[in-house]
């Protein structure tokens, strides 16, 4: 089961989700209270293990802007939770190796999350990054054959019948686990991960083909 602690501001967080198991750290450059500058994130990601993916997130930037932007801080991926179309995956794919493309539970593109050109696709809240909780049934709209990451409002409490609901290969959390916006919770941090990892169904688990290796340059 893939976990990805998002909205991460300062380097004792980055450690942190590191520490307690987490797969991939996110840093987020759109307009949020969680927003964080690339050189902050340089200063982070150069401290990371190379085992570990981490993803810019952007919203409704030019490709070229995103490139730039990513290049800067040192991230390994981008995630773009906005209104991109499958041509601005195509134009970041020449260099940018990992792409996450962000859907609304629900809406027309979740329907047609296929046609990105990524198989990484993470569906949220219809409002994206609220912390909300949606209809989980609203999955099952999106197509298959995809690496599925789970948002929208998971915390340590639910994210295990999130789980076991959607099946998603992935789950990502923000908010869930805040002592307040932009500072991460220790003890939640842990719980959350731990759930996941014990709610992951056996065709997630760790050393099959689903898992990427995210030091391959």
């Amino acid at each position: 089961m893939f976990v990805k602690i998002c909205g991460i501001t300062n380097e004792d967080d980055a450690l942190l989700a590191v520490a307690m198991g987490a797969d991939a750290v996110g840093f987020i450059f759109a307009p949020s209270p969680r927003q964080v500058a690339p050189q902050v994130v340089y200063d982070i990601t150069r401290r990371l293990p190379p085992e570990i993916l981490t993803v810019g997130v952007f919203r409704d930037e030019l490709p070229d802007r995103v490139f730039d932007v990513a290049s800067r801080a040192g991230v390994k991926a981008v995630q773009l939770h906005g209104r991109e179309t499958s041509r601005h995956v195509a134009m970041l794919a020449d260099n940018v190796r990992w792409i996450i493309k962000a859907v609304s539970a629900g809406s027309p593109e979740a329907a047609r999350a296929n046609e990105y050109g990524t198989d990484l696709v993470l569906v949220d809240a219809p409002e994206p990054g609220s912390g909300r909780l949606f209809d989980w049934k609203l999955v099952d709209e999106i197509p298959g054959g995809l690496r599925l990451i789970l948002a929208g409002g998971l915390t340590p409490e639910n994210v295990s019948s999130a789980i076991e609901i959607v099946k998603p290969w992935g789950v990502d959390v923000s908010s869930g686990v805040e002592s307040s916006p932009g500072r991460k919770d220790a003890v939640k941090v842990r719980r959350f991960i731990a759930a996941a990892r014990a709610a992951a169904p056996v065709e997630f688990e760790a050393g099959d083909d689903f898992v990427y290796d995210w030091t391959d340059e």
